[in-house]
């Protein structure tokens, strides 16, 4: 991805903390499986600062436990991929602005999930 001295801060956490947050910075209801939070605003897909800290990954061990059991994944394949889709947002990916931007953020999922499962 081009970011070798960025650094970020990961926070597991249950439904209840990562409900608060969501609402409290995104006003939406309920709980999510992994939030965002870049430490600079704006970046273009692929561009975002990767010097100093990129930003804060918060992912919802409850909401992965589902998912992992609804996805036919492991528990560590669902963190993983949470993990880099949280990342790609900090990086400036952003799948909700249109369909050509959530394909590449896919692609850009999809190659990376692919050295994870790689090096294991």
């Amino acid at each position: 991805m081009g970011c070798r001295d960025g650094e970020l801060s990961i926070l597991l956490t249950d439904d209840d903390q990562i409900a608060e947050l969501n609402k409290r910075y995104l006003n939406r209801e309920g709980p999510t499986n992994v939030l965002a939070f870049p430490m600079t605003e704006g970046a273009a897909e692929g561009s975002a600062e990767c010097e100093g800290v990129l930003g804060d990954i918060v992912i919802s061990v409850d909401t992965a436990r589902r998912e992992a059991q609804t996805c036919g994944e492991t528990a560590a394949e669902t963190l993983f991929r949470l993990l880099i889709h949280g990342l790609l947002h900090l990086l400036g990916y952003d799948h909700e602005r249109s369909p050509e931007d959530a394909e590449r953020m896919q692609e850009a999922q999809d190659r990376l999930l692919a050295l994870i499962d790689a090096s294991v």
